[in-house]
């Protein structure tokens, strides 16, 4: 069922006043009633019993694709199992669901090779420290192997934004190490197939960067002690903006401490996301200029550069206006001419909820929606 449901993955980095944050919070966790989703399908409700599958060998990764200049991944955020936040686990099917294998189809004959699927922590795993929820790890790695076998790069991610149930990652409640034994877990259900990246973490914010730096590389540790050596996505704090990368606003800029970021397999990417926004945050449909897109990546893209890092954008998107899609093609033309340091892109957002939201590429009734329009040439 098609309806529209709020944007409410677009924190990208920007210094949010507090007002709008508690109205962005609450729009993240209201029913779907009251933010005009809906939805059929039969009732679901998880049963927490034994630890995830665990696959007895690593698999190849696409490691040799990330040393060769070019962007290796395109593709789109498919919405849908993130969805209503405190209802947990909430009805699947009612409050949340995963996309349909028809969606995917969709976006693949367009020419795109990559998924990015936001889920919560809470639902595939609903006690620290103790193993997955069946049901629900079911649900997803479902969804992944059926994508993954045509071909197509599954990035999942715990749209969690730092925090499990409200508290943030390092906190008392949640420390480091339960960010990790939640990898260590995941990764293991995974690690037998390259075609999944690990996206650490939706936008991490409210906390100092040396914390989230800390837990991220707890995460990466427990990643390759588990035998995965997929490719890792690693936001920066600040809602993980490309503009802000180097700000203090938030405390150490991200240029800063992320360089304190390790992998022993040498396999990650850093994810950050951009929006057009006077505010970068992606919460009103305005585009600064029609050049605004290319201008808020170049300090990120500097920084890849002089570091001898890879850069993925997780998250941008452009309403239906003049300007915000020639910001938009801007944006897609200054990846690809910087693609020696710029892996991917995945833009926000698409699902069979979304159809009416002012950034979503999900069609309506057969007919592409004008953003794909500019999308389609970067697509070929």
């Amino acid at each position: 069922m098609s309806q529209a449901v709020p944007h409410t993955g677009a924190r990208s980095g920007a210094f949010i006043p507090s007002s709008l944050l508690s109205t962005l919070a609450l729009c993240a966790s209201l029913t779907l009633g009251a933010c005009g989703g809906g939805g059929g399908g039969q009732e679901a409700t998880p049963s927490d019993t034994t630890a995830a599958p665990a696959a007895s060998a690593s698999a190849p990764t696409e490691t040799a694709e990330l040393t060769t200049p070019g962007l290796r991944w395109r593709g789109v955020n498919l919405s849908g199992a993130e969805y209503n936040s405190t209802q947990v686990p909430g009805r699947y099917g009612y409050e949340y669901f995963y996309p349909s294998t028809a969606a995917v189809d969709y976006f693949q004959s367009k020419g795109m090779n990559l998924i990015r699927l936001p889920f919560l922590w809470e639902r595939v795993q609903p006690t620290l420290y103790q193993p997955l929820n069946q049901t629900e790890l079911q649900r997803l790695v479902s969804f992944v192997n059926s994508t993954t076998a045509k071909g197509i790069t599954v990035l999942i991610d715990p749209h969690n934004y730092g925090r499990y149930r409200q508290q943030v990652i390092g906190s008392t409640g949640v420390p480091h190490n339960a960010f990790g034994d939640f990898w260590y877990r995941l990764a293991g259900t995974f690690k037998n197939n390259p075609k999944v990246i690990f996206g650490l973490m939706n936008e991490p914010y409210g906390m100092t960067t040396e914390n989230w730096v800390g837990a991220a590389n707890d995460a990466i540790r427990r990643i390759r002690a588990a035998g995965a050596t997929n490719t890792i996505a690693v936001p920066g704090n600040a809602w993980s903006g490309a503009y802000s990368w180097t700000s203090n606003f938030y405390g150490t800029p991200n240029a800063q401490a992320m360089l304190q970021i390790t992998d022993s397999r040498n396999n990650l990417v850093f994810e950050v996301h951009q929006y057009l926004d006077t505010d970068s945050s992606g919460t009103t449909t305005h585009c600064v200029s029609a050049t605004i897109g290319a201008q808020r990546l170049q300090v990120f893209t500097d920084w890849l550069r002089a570091n001898g890092k890879r850069g993925l954008l997780g998250e941008f998107a452009a309403a239906n206006t003049d300007t915000c899609k020639l910001a938009l093609n801007g944006m897609l033309a200054f990846m690809q001419a910087n693609s020696d340091v710029w892996v991917g892109w995945s833009y926000w957002l698409a699902g069979a909820w979304a159809s009416n939201d002012p950034f979503s590429l999900q069609p309506v009734n057969g007919v592409d929606k004008p953003q794909m329009q500019v999308l389609q040439p970067f697509l070929n």
